[in-house]
């Protein structure tokens, strides 16, 4: 997930979810300015897809590395990782 330039530069929270071992999705990195460029740089050489949304990057950012993201954040993660999945299905097509 990709954070938006702001006053204090770019942040960015990386999101891991493996439903055979989390209970809940997994802050698997997060950083600003430098650190958080290396984290979008990261995942576009992954082919790994990016998301901004300011609000939930700030929420996240609050938390540390290995930390499950609370359940009241639920939701709003679950569309950022149905907007993964529907890009994923969608260059399925394409790389065939």
């Amino acid at each position: 997930m990709k954070g938006q330039n702001s006053i204090t530069g770019k942040r960015a929270v990386a999101l891991s979810y493996n439903s055979e071992v989390d209970i809940a999705p997994v802050i698997k990195a997060k950083g600003k300015g430098y650190v958080a460029e290396e984290i979008i740089a990261r995942a576009k050489s992954n082919n790994i897809p990016l998301q901004e949304d300011k609000s939930l990057v700030e929420l996240l950012a609050q938390m540390e590395v290995n930390d499950r993201i609370p359940a009241d954040l639920y939701g709003v993660v679950a569309e950022v990782f149905s907007f993964v999945y529907q890009l994923d299905k969608s260059q399925e097509g394409k790389n065939s």
